[in-house]
């Protein structure tokens, strides 16, 4: 800066150099990072957006599984469908396990969290043995249930002393499928919930106990509103994952729709329509509308989530 006379000359300002140089900085932290993404993105766009898109251009097809060409039908496929009593059983049946699994699998992993954070003997152990049958392959778990539930000599009906068909009659089917299912994955969501209880503080319950609260209300007041947002999370994901039912509905009956159809799910039902039928067209309609289903799932569950957040503030 000079001064002449009265008048103060300043120099000139040096505009637009902070900004562009800041962009500049992000831009490089954009070409960086990209680069650590670029794989994930080139997977997920393979595995995931290329099948979609691919499958929703078949939708509106007939193609069928020799890969002939495929005529356009615009929406039949659709109309088919949603006026096909066999889908409507099927969806129904996932919808049926899926009430059956979320609760039960929900309330067995928190009892069995719980029993293995407050035990002292032999924590390791216990710890192991629920979360191992998580470990197995589908197709294993699902032929040791069958042989489980074989009547007459499966050990389930040896303990019980009774002789029930478990996987040939349609009342008793879907319930060994249930079962099944409880036994085999309810370690995960065990495992979520472990870790939660232990990321309790331990002063809140020194201080409950310091009032006179007794274990009973020490559950109701600290440990289940602690566990809300875990316990959302496991019922999330229990629900996306048994509305997808396959792998061991399918085993235990021999690659076969069950009694009557009992054990049939929509994802069965779509495979028998792509690969048995052979109507790769009408099977992707039928998969687009059960994606459809459970994106809906998916952001009713995100919404409430996101109401539950602005309520809690």
């Amino acid at each position: 800066m000079t001064v002449t006379g009265a008048q103060t000359v300043l120099p000139p300002a040096r505009v637009g150099t902070a900004a562009p140089a800041a962009s500049v900085r992000r831009g490089q932290g954009f070409q960086h990072g990209g680069w650590f993404v670029a794989p994930f993105l080139a997977l997920f766009a393979l595995f995931v957006v290329w099948p979609l898109l691919r499958g929703l251009y078949l939708s509106f097809t007939d193609a069928n599984v020799s890969g002939d060409h495929a005529s356009f039908v615009g929406l039949d496929n659709y109309r088919e469908a949603l006026d096909d009593p066999l889908m409507w059983e099927a969806l129904g049946h996932s919808a049926y396990f899926t009430l059956l699994v979320v609760p039960c699998i929900t309330v067995l992993a928190f009892l069995l969290a719980m029993l293995a954070h407050h035990i002292e003997r032999g924590k390791w152990l216990w710890r192991l043995c629920f979360f191992l049958p998580f470990l197995l392959p589908s197709t294993v778990a699902a032929n040791l249930w069958q042989w489980l539930f074989n009547p007459g000599t499966g050990m389930v009906d040896h303990v019980l002393g009774l002789e029930t068909p478990w996987l040939t009659d349609k009342s008793y089917a879907m319930l060994a499928v249930v079962i099944t299912t409880l036994w085999w994955t309810v370690g995960f969501s065990f495992l979520l919930y472990l870790a939660a209880l232990q990321g309790i503080p331990a002063h809140l319950y020194e201080a409950a106990a310091l009032d006179g609260a007794n274990a009973w209300h020490r559950a109701v007041r600290i440990t289940l509103p602690m566990l809300r947002n875990i316990t959302g999370l496991v019922v999330a994901l229990q629900v996306l994952a048994s509305l997808q039912v396959f792998d061991q509905a399918v085993v235990m009956q021999d690659f076969g729709p069950g009694p009557e159809g009992s054990t049939r799910a929509l994802v069965q039902y779509t495979l028998e329509q792509g690969f048995t039928s052979y109507r790769v067209g009408y099977a992707s309609a039928i998969s687009i509308i059960f994606f459809v289903i459970i994106a809906a799932v998916a952001l009713v569950r995100m919404w409430l989530l996101r109401t539950r957040e602005e309520d809690g503030r």
